[in-house]
């Protein structure tokens, strides 16, 4: 594709899907005003699914259109319009039912699409993106094999889903019209799914291998990539947790927290020379670990402080002065905690760095005392040694200009 023609396709794509979206969402908002008990799209869920259509869309265009040959952000747009046709054809089946009168033909089979395509947003993304990241090409010919796979049980998964017999889940109402009962049907599902959690595991195996023979700019993007990934993670783990107190605001914690799987591909390609990511990185580790040892002193301090308060005084009700006491506890230990926990990171995660910092921490400080050049100069060397690690060092001195004129005299 040349030049000219990306950039007008992607963006073409991101503005249909965007439409389409914007349709469905319409269409379920009429037929929640004469139908208020069906909520197929809750304003919630309408707002997650514009943003999920806008981030893979923008991402993908943005990717496409400067890199036309880079397949990941072809793969981003292709997820950003099956959403909004599975967005259009769910509010049009909605609208069609909330009138009461038996959904047709057309009805059905939206509905029947709008049922199962949305797992393309699950499985699409994570097996291709680690399979093809940073620059739309497979690692080597070795890996057509995992990409076949990939391909295949995303077909055998999907063959289930979409034929499997009884009432549509988000429709009820609606019999799978293409439903098909058959053993062979499920034996195809199973094996595809197997396939596409072994094609997503040999993915991730292909980016560790891909990192080890990568230069240092691939590796800047594969770094940002995982960094996006752990944050994922952390918010489904976060979204798990949440769920105990509401299930609600547990799913939105999640939808908010994949949307990074598209926002950290687009930083890895696009942007990663703005942003050192070791110090992204580094910070993060340093006040994450920082945030959640306050959290267990602040509880933990006006928990201990009420159950002295109540052994003492007798009375149930929390004082404020233990929540005063904690609040100043945790003023006080901020900056040492946060130089301790740095520190510590720093030796355990970044240790090379740690030691070159006090290995010119230290030469500095003798260099304030050193008087002799030739110790001077040897010392130097040794730090440049352990610091740097080059092949050889040599050390040239440019004569002094009196002395010059000295011997020329």
């Amino acid at each position: 594709m040349s030049t000219r023609a990306a950039p007008w396709l992607a963006w073409s794509l991101m503005v249909v899907s965007v439409v389409l979206v914007v349709g469905g969402i319409a269409l379920a908002q009429m037929a929640r005003s004469s139908a208020p008990e069906r909520l197929y799209y809750g304003p919630v869920d309408a707002v997650f699914s514009l943003a999920t259509v806008l981030t893979f869309s923008v991402v993908g265009a943005m990717i496409a259109s400067r890199q036309p040959r880079n397949a990941i952000g072809w793969i981003f747009c292709g997820v950003g319009l099956v959403m909004g046709i599975n967005s259009l054809a769910g509010g049009y089946a909605e609208y069609r039912l909330s009138g009461g009168s038996a959904p047709g033909s057309l009805a059905e089979t939206a509905a029947w699409f709008a049922s199962w395509s949305w797992t393309i947003l699950v499985y699409a993304p994570t097996s291709f993106l680690l399979l093809l990241f940073p620059d739309g090409r497979l690692p080597s010919p070795r890996w057509r094999p995992v990409a076949w796979c990939a391909a295949l049980g995303l077909i055998g998964f999907l063959a289930g889903a979409a034929l499997q017999t009884g009432p549509l889940g988000d429709f009820p109402r609606i019999v799978n019209p293409y439903g098909v009962d058959s053993l062979i049907l499920e034996v195809v599902a199973v094996t595809g799914a197997i396939l596409a959690a072994a094609s997503m595991v040999a993915s991730a195996v292909s980016l560790i291998v891909r990192m080890r023979r990568a230069g240092r700019a691939q590796r800047q993007q594969i770094k940002w990539l995982a960094y996006g990934g752990a944050i994922v993670v952390g918010t489904v783990f976060a979204s798990g947790v949440i769920s105990i107190w509401s299930v609600n605001v547990g799913i939105a914690v999640v939808s908010v927290g994949l949307l990074g799987v598209p926002i950290f591909t687009g930083v890895a390609i696009a942007r990663y020379r703005l942003y050192d990511i070791d110090i992204v990185i580094n910070r993060t580790l340093v006040y994450g670990a920082l945030t959640a040892a306050l959290v267990a002193v602040y509880f933990g301090g006006v928990v201990t402080l009420q159950i002295l308060f109540r052994a003492l005084t007798g009375q149930e009700q929390q004082p404020q002065l233990a929540i005063v006491v904690t609040t100043l506890a945790i003023a006080a230990l901020f900056d040492p905690l946060r130089r301790r926990i740095q520190s510590f990171i720093d030796r355990r995660f970044y240790r090379r760095k740690y030691d070159a910092r006090k290995t010119l921490e230290a030469f500095s400080v003798k260099l304030r005392d050193e008087t002799d050049l030739e110790a001077l100069s040897g010392d130097l060397e040794g730090v440049v040694r352990e610091t740097m690690q080059p092949a050889y060092v040599s050390l040239w001195l440019r004569p002094d200009k009196a002395s010059k004129d000295q011997l020329t005299d």
